[in-house]
């Protein structure tokens, strides 16, 4: 299989099912709404370091959450029961980029969130796809996440934590409001541990497509 190179002017991607075996899809374009909306609808992502070129991905398998398999655990749910966070919807979308591109990550050395990202995504929220879900205590912004939502999947990009169980708490709530407004399918892309702790699994991408084709819609 070959890397597909994308044209600066036309928005469309290739077949989902000639990624290479780790996932890489394509090459280049830009990461203006048009395209990204066209990406997300066949379950595509970018995701590139500073000073390249954006990489297109469509992993095999896939990680996912179904909203009714959330998993909570015992020491979250006194957390939540006494609500000791405020959480919030869209009221600092761009902040809670900002702090997803600022937070270290190991094993990574700087950020994929580069200022092109950060553009192409809050051109999204201002279209009312892209969301984000906030965290706060004492008035400030202390952990949430971010995504694009396109009828019945929500696809999580990016979440952040500036104090113990902030980013865990927007996570909860969230698939929570998700689950209440009909979301069936959320995409978590790749697995973590700290996915798998709330109840992410993994998918074939055969599956994963035919779930979008039924679920996804602008």
């Amino acid at each position: 299989m070959k890397l597909h190179l994308l044209s600066d002017h036309d928005p469309h991607f290739p077949d989902p099912a000639r990624a290479l075996p780790d996932g890489l899809l394509a090459i280049g374009g830009d990461l203006h709404p048009e395209r990204l909306l066209e990406a997300y609808k066949k379950g595509i992502f970018p995701w590139f370091n500073a000073g390249e070129p954006p990489l297109w991905w469509s992993p095999d398998p896939r990680c996912v959450l179904f909203p009714e398999k959330l998993r909570i655990s015992h020491s979250m749910k006194p957390l939540l029961k006494k609500n000791t966070f405020e959480f919030r919807i869209n009221t600092a979308f761009e902040s809670v980029m900002h702090h997803c591109r600022m937070s270290p990550r190991p094993g990574q050395d700087g950020t994929w969130i580069t200022a092109e990202v950060m553009e192409g995504y809050t051109a999204l929220h201002r279209m009312g796809h892209a969301h984000s879900a906030e965290a706060w205590h004492d008035g400030q912004l202390v952990g949430g996440l971010y995504g694009v939502w396109l009828g019945d999947v929500f696809f999580g990009e990016s979440m952040f934590s500036q104090v113990s169980n902030g980013s865990k708490y927007a996570f909860i709530r969230w698939v929570q409001h998700l689950q209440s407004s009909g979301v069936k399918l959320i995409d978590c892309q790749v697995p973590t541990e700290h996915l798998a702790s709330l109840g992410a699994e993994l998918i074939s991408r055969k599956i994963f497509m035919e779930k979008l084709g039924q679920l996804v819609r602008l």
